[in-house]
């Protein structure tokens, strides 16, 4: 099928001049493969738009299949203005593809942006929220005390290299070339969304340490009157989990007010899920009394499916992958982190918070002198590399935002 340029760089084409500055494009985070190119786009952006484009109409026949734009381009490739433009064009690709990958992990997640590799503290604090005394005449107002929670965590790199060789780049006509970005962009929202999953959900099932029953944040009937053990995803288990999460008190022992959830399922529990979520009606028959037929239940209710209204849905792949134990079974609902107390977060290294590609400069120089072509490799393999780095990092907060159920229907 014949790509044009809109399909192959969709994010450059349709930039204005002035949008297509370093800081409008990278909003201050990430940077370019070179300072170089940073700086001349700084002061020349309209100019270097132009030639960014004429670039990716280029690079985007050598992909239709253009022999004759396949020679322009190896032949222009020799040039280190075009060596830059080039290297732009596959930047912005891959953040393309980053930011075109569905993700999820921020509707369970709080996003925090963090300074350097340093472990950084996040404190928070509870208490002062109980019901106000009552301050009799000439009397001295009772103190509050605040109990002050912590949590650590630091960034980490993570990246990745792709090596190709200079037999494959001249065979391919550098066909090679359209499928990094793609591959390298996916490949670091997936790494997000695994790390993201990885936090609360382990082997053998949710976290331990987050999930027990000394949090109260699993549905165990040893915690409460009218729970079930670990139940299967239904409108009465999902009822149970809200009953867990609105029996959550703070250091007042006061309620904790959680205006939205999230409920997080594997892939095999979609179906249920949705099914629960988009019903029109939910029917209750408390009054059944156990009756077989119609005629010796109950009353029966028609109620409106409130829970489609409190509850968004996020369906993660990863959980089955990383829960060996019960991640096809297993469900959880969290608290919004957008309005309630966040049960997790992921932090970014602050002006490197997106994916940033390096290319290995060409350790080798031609005799007599001369540019050496990026494309021709280093001196001893003729590889060409390049680098893929994204920082993050991340840890779970407050137990009383999540609760969990293994849907096994067993302790």
């Amino acid at each position: 099928m014949t790509r044009n340029v809109l399909d192959v760089l969709p994010d450059v084409a349709t930039w204005s001049a002035r949008e297509a500055s370093t800081d409008t494009i990278y909003a201050g985070e990430g940077r370019s493969l070179s300072a170089a190119a940073r700086r001349r786009r700084q002061q020349e952006s309209a100019a270097y738009q132009r030639q960014l484009m004429e670039a990716a109409r280029l690079y985007a026949q050598v992909i239709n299949g253009s022999r004759r734009a396949a020679l322009d381009f190896q032949e222009a490739m020799t040039t280190s203005d075009f060596q830059l433009l080039f290297g732009d064009i596959l930047d912005r690709q891959i953040l393309a593809n980053y930011a075109s990958q569905p993700i999820v992990w921020d509707q369970v997640a709080r996003r925090g942006r963090v300074r350097d590799f340093r472990t950084v503290k996040r404190f928070t604090l509870d208490g002062g929220e109980a019901i106000l005394d009552e301050v009799k005449q000439q009397s001295e107002y009772p103190a509050a005390s605040l109990t002050d929670g912590k949590y650590e965590y630091a960034v980490t790199k993570k990246g990745r290299r792709i090596p190709l060789s200079w037999e494959t780049l001249i065979n391919d006509d550098l066909d090679a070339f359209a499928d990094i970005p793609r591959r390298l962009g996916n490949a670091a929202r997936r790494s997000e969304e695994r790390f993201w999953t990885s936090l609360f959900a382990s082997s053998a099932g949710p976290n331990g340490t987050f999930f027990s029953s000394g949090n109260k944040n699993l549905i165990l009937a040893a915690l409460s009157a009218g729970l079930t053990n670990n139940p299967t995803l239904s409108v009465a288990a999902l009822q149970q989990a809200f009953q867990v999460l609105g029996s959550q008190v703070d250091a007042d022992g006061a309620p904790i007010y959680v205006e939205g959830t999230v409920l997080v399922v594997p892939p095999a529990l979609e179906v249920a899920a949705r099914n629960i979520l988009n019903a029109t009606e939910i029917l209750t028959a408390t009054g059944s009394g156990g009756a077989s037929s119609d005629a010796g239940r109950g009353d029966q209710l028609r109620v409106a499916n409130w829970m489609a209204n409190r509850t968004k849905l996020v369906v993660d792949p990863w959980l089955p992958i990383i829960d060996t134990t019960s991640g096809n079974t297993a469900w959880y609902l969290f608290a919004d982190p957008d309005v309630g107390r966040p049960a997790m977060e992921l932090g970014f290294l602050i002006g490197h918070e997106s994916p940033e590609l390096f290319q290995k400069t060409p350790n080798a120089v031609r005799v007599g002198g001369g540019p050496i072509d990026p494309t021709d490799g280093d001196f001893e393999t003729d590889s060409v590399e390049w680098k893929l780095r994204h920082v993050y990092g991340g840890t779970l907060m407050d137990p009383k935002s999540g609760v969990a159920s293994k849907g096994t229907g067993a302790p």
